[in-house]
């Protein structure tokens, strides 16, 4: 029998909750539980940042939870975040928002969204995930690596920043653009940057992970300019929070592209024995990347882990 299809006045009343209308079973429901656990912890550092008195804010936690579904989903900006927040109800019960509540404004929410993140909040979220999986972690054995994160910002906006030249920036074919006289309108720390000969060159930026070898996890995370520089320094400095703590030493694997000798005798002088992937031949390091005391096993371990845990994908949108 063929189904109605009859227009006619929307109810002006819904009696079924928001909790009852999301699956048993979603992943999101698993995640929600963890990140409720961690927001009641972080409750304090919260009441620090806010008044007691003036207009209320977004919540902290509802900004946070927003943000997580930005990543989970790839949603390339606020404004586009707070549009699927009015009309997808997955979303509402995640953040925590009733159904007949109002979205917030996209310009609002990025303002609160700097505030909160630039005191340093994200990373305690971070550390105290990483405190619920500890149990799941290696600590001796990870692995560094570095990811292009494309800015979004188009080759038009990639301009002279002294102003001369064509002042639309669409027809540059034939001009020779660089870092140090061009610059984004639209995003001004962004960088020209390619990871290898033959690609063509993108406004980005660098992301950097330290991943345990154990599960593949993520251990240390941070985001920098792009430079040739700059994948050898963030794991450093990522090594360098790792170890300052410990009195083993630990190892970690890499590929060539920290194929050098200051990057492997600093990461030594951090009680972290390098498994780094020959640049050539001879090595640019110009010294045996893998000192450990049991032969090639530490090696081979470190060679499975990069196979097993390539380099994450991410695009900034």
């Amino acid at each position: 029998m063929r189904g109605d299809d009859q227009q006619l006045q929307t109810g002006m009343f819904s009696y079924v909750a928001l909790e009852d209308r999301i699956p048993a079973d979603h992943p999101l429901r698993g995640v929600r539980a963890l990140v409720d656990a961690v927001l009641a912890e972080m409750s304090k550092d919260f009441d620090g940042l806010y008044s007691q008195v003036g207009r209320p804010s977004i919540a902290p936690e509802r900004l946070l939870r927003a943000l997580l579904l930005q990543v989970f989903y790839s949603v390339r900006s606020e404004r586009l975040l707070m549009e699927q927040l009015n009309y997808n109800l997955l979303f509402r019960w995640f953040v925590g928002l009733e159904i007949d509540d109002a979205v917030w404004n996209h310009a609002v929410f990025s303002k609160n969204r700097d505030r909160l993140l630039n005191r340093d909040l994200a990373q305690k979220f971070f550390a105290h995930v990483k405190e619920q999986a500890a149990g799941l972690m290696s600590d001796e054995h990870f692995t560094v690596d570095g990811t292009l994160i494309e800015a979004w910002a188009g080759q038009k906006s990639f301009r002279r920043k002294d102003d001369s030249g064509s002042g639309s920036g669409g027809d540059f074919h034939g001009e020779s653009r660089r870092n140090q006289t061009h610059a984004s309108r639209t995003d001004p720390e962004s960088r020209l940057y390619k990871k290898s000969t033959g690609q063509e060159s993108k406004l980005s930026y660098l992301g950097h992970t330290l991943v345990e070898n154990r599960n593949g996890l993520i251990a240390a995370a941070m985001t920098t300019q792009a430079d040739g520089r700059a994948e050898r320094d963030a794991a450093l400095l990522m090594l360098y929070e790792l170890t300052r703590k410990r009195s083993g030493r630990i190892t970690t694997g890499a590929d060539k592209a920290y194929d050098t000798r200051d990057f492997v005798d600093t990461v030594r002088e951090l009680g972290v024995t390098p498994h780094v992937a020959r640049g050539g031949w001879p090595s640019r390091s110009d010294r045996r990347r893998c000192a450990c005391s049991s032969g090639l096993g530490d090696a081979h371990r470190c060679t499975l882990a990069r196979l097993k845990f390539p380099a994450l994908c991410v695009r900034r949108a």
